[in-house]
């Protein structure tokens, strides 16, 4: 991913927090948990490690669905 992919993600979801995912080993390996992260510093870790993405990501035109939640895939197979 580019920066600007993932900068034009963050514009579409909100911010870089709601892309990040907390379920990726290397977050409690790095002691992230224990951290106070800014909207840097998830864009900066998103860009640093691909596991960071929450996934699955999927845009539908001016949509933007990000990860596995019942709400997320049923909202993306409606705009499918």
């Amino acid at each position: 991913m580019t920066e600007s992919q993932v900068d034009e993600m963050a514009k579409m979801a909100g911010s870089y927090e709601a892309l990040f995912s907390r379920r990726a080993m290397k977050y409690k390996s790095m002691g992230l948990k224990d951290k106070s992260l800014s909207e840097q510093d998830y864009k900066q870790l998103i860009l640093e490690e691909y596991t960071f993405l929450k996934r699955p990501v999927i845009i539908v035109g001016d949509k933007i669905f990000v990860g596995n939640g019942k709400k997320e895939v049923e909202g993306a197979k409606a705009a499918l």
